[in-house]
């Protein structure tokens, strides 16, 4: 078990580290302003749900294939840049439905959480930061390596998900707010689907240093 100086020292960093936007928060800003509070607390929660999967691989050890084999991390960083191009693009060309005015017709709450979930398990940079990050608040002799690894682990996506429901609330009333002064349906579906092209894009040019 690390210590209470330890374990607020690493509070402290998480909390730093959580309030730094980037691509995972970038994804729930997208969704809450453009979707709504609950799918800004959907894609929150799937983000949560990527961050266990980075967990459970840093305390199996997974995590170290992708820094010693470079095809690994090379074939998990394209596949998520080209799912995110995929999504990007497919929110672009989707029908908005002239007869009614133009509206986006939203995902449903459970597509949303997956590729929330899947955005960040394709995301290589989190699972090395994962790797690098965790064993700097192990302390040895403390209790087993693993077991404070995942206690470290929970406590950073406790600290990250409590950021991003913060994040998705905020920002799906600045939506709201845009919607109902310069209404929104399209512009809302092309900057969400320009988000994610830029987002893949982003991934796929991403070096491991």
């Amino acid at each position: 078990m690390p210590t209470a100086a330890n374990l607020l020292l690493f509070l402290g960093a998480s909390l730093a580290l959580n309030v730094t936007p980037g691509p995972d928060m970038l994804y729930v800003i997208t969704r809450s302003a453009s979707e709504g509070r609950r799918a800004g607390v959907a894609s929150a929660l799937g983000i949560a749900g990527g961050t266990v999967f980075h967990s459970l691989a840093v305390v199996l050890g997974l995590s170290s294939l992708l820094l010693a084999v470079p095809f690994a991390y090379d074939a998990v960083r394209l596949g998520g840049a080209g799912y995110l191009v995929f999504l990007g693009l497919r929110t672009l060309l989707r029908p908005s439905g002239v007869a009614q005015g133009p509206r986006v017709e939203p995902a449903s709450l459970w597509e949303i959480f997956h590729q929330g979930v899947v955005t960040n398990v394709l995301n290589p940079k989190v699972a090395l930061f994962f790797l690098a990050f965790l064993p700097q608040f192990v302390v040895p002799g403390s209790g087993s390596a693993p077991g404070q690894l995942l206690l470290l682990s929970v406590l950073f996506n406790v600290s990250g998900t409590l950021v991003n429901l913060v994040v998705a609330f905020v920002a799906s009333r600045a939506g709201q707010w845009g919607r109902a002064r310069i209404g929104g349906g399209v512009l809302a579906q092309r900057i969400t689907g320009a988000v994610f092209v830029g987002l893949g894009v982003r991934i796929a040019l991403q070096q491991r240093s």
